[in-house]
């Protein structure tokens, strides 16, 4: 995976960690995967609206970003296992910060829309 170069005047590293973690689904999938080892059709299961071809693009990407593993089961049919690396793990605080600030967006957005 090529990586971009960054002018570290205008915040090099959060556009990395952004360009790791970002977009609409890396973040989902790292919040399912912060819980346990999960297998391809129960992501899909957990994140319906994912097309198999995203999701796939998503988790190669993250694999090459050495973010999460892929373990491949010697099994017919095939047994497809991802899990958190140790690496990936150091983002726990990062994905857990994001669901508590998407919570409580999601209440003051909710509680103003009843106030109108």
């Amino acid at each position: 995976m090529s990586h971009t170069q960054y002018d570290c005047n205008l915040g090099c590293p959060v556009e990395a960690t952004l360009e790791v973690i970002g977009g609409k689904w890396k973040g989902v999938i790292l919040h399912h995967l912060l819980s346990k080892t999960t297998r391809f059709n129960e992501l899909r299961r957990l994140m319906p609206e994912i097309t198999q071809r995203m999701l796939t693009k998503q988790l190669r990407e993250l694999e090459a970003d050495g973010i999460i593993s892929r373990k491949v089961y010697p099994q017919v049919p095939p047994k497809v296992e991802y899990s958190m690396t140790e690496y990936g793990n150091t983002l726990a605080p990062v994905i857990e910060a994001l669901q508590s600030w998407g919570v409580e967006y999601l209440n003051k957005r909710d509680s103003g829309r009843a106030n109108d």
